[in-house]
């Protein structure tokens, strides 16, 4: 191209990268959606067929620059690289496949999204970061905590943006951009690491300060409202770089799905979204890591063992779920029904390798009286057996405090709390419907449709688009899910998700995840082993 793509992002560049990311995710469920309601996939039109961040169906408008206009504005839907007036007047779409003009537009997408990135980043910092009423109110310790390394993210994102930019100036038909994904990657991504697993005490300071400094309040809601930030929060901002490699990710198994098998492409493809893979998961740990040292010291001093004591805080330790269920009383009661409750509280600390089972008592402390290895766990479901048994299990400690077997008969307040501590006692347990990782069965499928963030440690937090496999579910509206992009398992309620009711299209999905995730089998079957657990 004879122009460069940098000159023109501050002047044709609309939208911030929170709108982006939300228009992108709401084209590709209506995409899935339109897919979804056609007796074959086949039919759908090429528009139709991809689901990728900037797919408009609009005609492009009439009086185009004779630039590269690599979004329209903010009130329109996104610019198609066949779309652009270069790619138009050089007769290059007559010459390539239909596979070939998609391709091209998943990597054209990968390099606008980066684009709106970096404009919401410089935003962070120029606007909220650097604002001199801001910096007079924040002590130079509470700005490090609020901003940690974002200079650095930005810093890459600019190096990355313009290596990509640098890419489609050299040829009309883009060649790869997963190779420059790939080095970068490898070479600059761990500032993502650093700023991500800063995110419990960025939060933290966050609250603390708008509850404690009204100068600072007042200070982010006048920096929020100007037109600049297009009603987009502040914490929306401070979110940005977590969202971005998550979804760098997703581009790039959008790449990967329309290269050609055995290509070169498809092995670059295949290098970048490891490398990729890689960051997430250390994102994801230096979240998780902050935030349960927390969670597990404040656990053990409410802690007080009326058997032998239990060392509760470890490094390779973490809480899976904990709440009260109800304790059948033993047999013996059985004749003074009337005169003695059926069931007692207790309360259950489970671990991702121990079981802790207490009595609350006063000052909320637990008063633990049981305890066995996790491994050591099996659950059954009782049949129904009246109301007075309704959503009863059997939980069985082979080995327990004392060295022996016990039993423990437990209500759970509805059918989707006590399947849920069912499928976390004993992950093992076979769920209603087979994983994905068994290519013979055609597993019921669901994508997002509203976003869902976690409220317990074995729910999954959701985003739009995102396509599940569902294992189970409950009459009470709660589904148990594995997430195809990354095998990541958990609870969350039916209310959030469209059901995909074509066999095709979910057959489609599967093997768009077997192929993304062939190169490496064994590593997969490792990560479902760990998500089980």
């Amino acid at each position: 191209f004879s122009c460069h793509l940098s000159d023109l992002l501050c002047s044709l560049l609309g939208l911030l990268y929170q709108e982006y990311r939300d228009k992108s995710t709401r084209e590709e469920i209506e995409t899935r959606r339109l897919q979804d309601s056609q007796t074959d996939p086949e039919e759908t039109s090429p528009s139709e067929e991809t689901p990728s961040e900037a797919e408009p169906t609009s005609t492009p408008e009439n009086k185009a620059p004779p630039q590269i206009s690599l979004l329209r504005n903010s009130n329109s839907r996104f610019n198609l690289w066949q779309d652009l007036p270069e790619i138009r007047s050089s007769g290059v779409l007559s010459i390539l496949q239909p596979d070939e003009i998609k391709l091209q537009e998943a990597m054209f997408e990968l390099v606008t999204s980066e684009a709106s990135y970096y404009k919401s980043l410089n935003l962070l910092v120029s606007h909220f970061m650097e604002n001199e009423r801001l910096k007079k109110i924040l002590h130079p310790s509470e700005a490090h905590i609020l901003f940690s390394n974002v200079l650095d993210v930005m810093a890459v994102s600019e190096r990355f943006l313009l290596d990509l930019e640098q890419r489609v100036e050299e040829n009309i038909v883009i060649s790869d951009v997963c190779d420059i994904v790939y080095q970068h990657t490898v070479n600059h991504f761990s500032v993502y690491i650093t700023y991500v697993s800063n995110q419990t005490y960025q939060e933290r300071a966050y609250k603390q300060l708008l509850q404690d400094k009204p100068a600072f309040r007042e200070v982010i809601s006048q920096l929020e409202l100007d037109p600049k930030c297009k009603g987009l929060s502040f914490s929306s901002f401070l979110i940005l770089p977590f969202q971005r490699i998550t979804r760098l990710k997703l581009l790039v198994q959008n790449i990967l799905k329309k290269v050609e098998e055995k290509s070169d492409r498809e092995s670059t493809a295949l290098d970048a979204h490891k490398e990729l893979e890689t960051v997430v998961k250390a994102c994801n740990e230096g979240v998780r890591k902050m935030s349960r040292t927390e969670q597990m010291i404040s656990i053990q001093k409410k802690l007080e063992f009326k058997i032998k004591s239990v060392p509760i805080i470890s490094h390779s330790r973490w809480l899976l779920k904990q709440g009260e269920l109800q304790q059948m009383n033993g047999p013996k009661t059985s004749r003074t029904l009337r005169t003695k409750k059926l069931f007692r509280e207790i309360y259950l600390f489970l671990f991702n390798d121990l079981l802790v089972i207490c009595r609350q008592i006063p000052g909320d402390k637990y008063q633990v009286f049981d305890s066995a290895p996790r491994g050591l766990l099996r659950v059954e479901e009782l049949e129904d057996q009246g109301q007075s048994l309704a959503n009863v299990f059997i939980l069985r400690l082979l080995e327990n405090a004392d060295d022996r077997e016990a039993s423990y008969m437990l209500k759970a307040s509805s059918q989707s709390e006590m399947k849920r501590w069912m499928v976390s006692l004993a992950p093992n347990r076979r769920t209603k419907f087979v994983s994905f990782t068994s290519r013979l069965v055609d597993c019921p499928q669901i994508q997002c449709v509203h976003p869902y963030v976690a409220q317990q440690p074995d729910e999954l937090s959701l985003e739009l688009a995102d396509v599940l496999n569902i294992l189970d579910k409950t009459d009470d509206g709660w589904i148990f899910g594995e997430r195809l992009h990354d095998q990541e398992r958990g609870w969350f309620p039916s209310s959030m998700g469209e059901e995909i009711l074509n066999p095709k299209i979910r057959a489609q999905n599967l093997k768009e995840c077997f192929r993304v995730h062939k190169s490496d089998d064994s590593q997969r079957r490792k990560l479902g082993s760990r998500n089980r657990q």
